[in-house]
């Protein structure tokens, strides 16, 4: 296969999938291509896509690589599909999912003491949009369940893998920064 047939078969599987696609299964869709063949292919399309100012982009996204389009567009396709509201998370559910993130593997026990509510709906609810999963158990009395955060947890921020969530430390000092005890303060002086 010529190198502007492999780069055409990439092209053509990253448009096509709803998902991002990984280093394996591109290389089970071309035959006999290897990883560094693969990976210098799309950074040759991402090049290309950024130097024509083309209207979409592939990125990094939970382990594999996606078509997204280009964020300077994103109006345009909010005016398109603004009658499409897509499903968001609760308040409650966003903190849920935001102690599994940080905390994984955590019992549902333990989210429970730091929400001081009982999440049993709200993790189902998560399992159901597949944000979340049946880690394991762990070896405690009961042996509760264990959650962790999903690919498509991944997918849904964004997020190329946890390492790219904020640090704790630095999301609790730009809170506390703007808060709005500190503000007055501010102000007083």
């Amino acid at each position: 296969m010529s190198e502007n047939n492999i780069k055409a078969v990439i092209e053509a599987l990253l448009f096509a999938s709803e998902k991002p696609l990984t280093f394996e299964q591109i290389k089970d869709a071309l035959d006999n291509i290897g990883t560094d063949e693969i990976r210098k292919n799309i950074e040759e399309l991402r090049d290309e896509y950024e130097k024509t100012n083309r209207g979409i982009r592939i990125v990094e996204i939970a382990g594999g690589f996606q078509m997204i389009t280009a964020p300077v567009f994103v109006s345009f396709l909010k005016k398109l599909y603004k009658k499409q509201r897509p499903e968001k998370l609760s308040l409650p559910a966003l903190e849920t999912l935001a102690i599994v993130a940080y905390k994984q593997p955590v019992t549902r026990r333990e989210i429970e003491a730091i929400r001081n509510v009982n999440v049993d709906g709200m993790i189902k609810g998560l399992l159901d949009k597949a944000l979340l999963r049946v880690a394991g158990r762990k070896k405690a009395p009961g042996r509760p369940k264990v959650y962790g955060t999903t690919r498509q947890f991944l997918e849904h921020f964004g997020l190329r893998s946890l390492d790219e969530l904020p640090k704790i430390e630095e999301f609790l000092a730009s809170k506390h920064q703007d808060s709005p005890a500190l503000l007055a303060t501010k102000e007083v002086k």
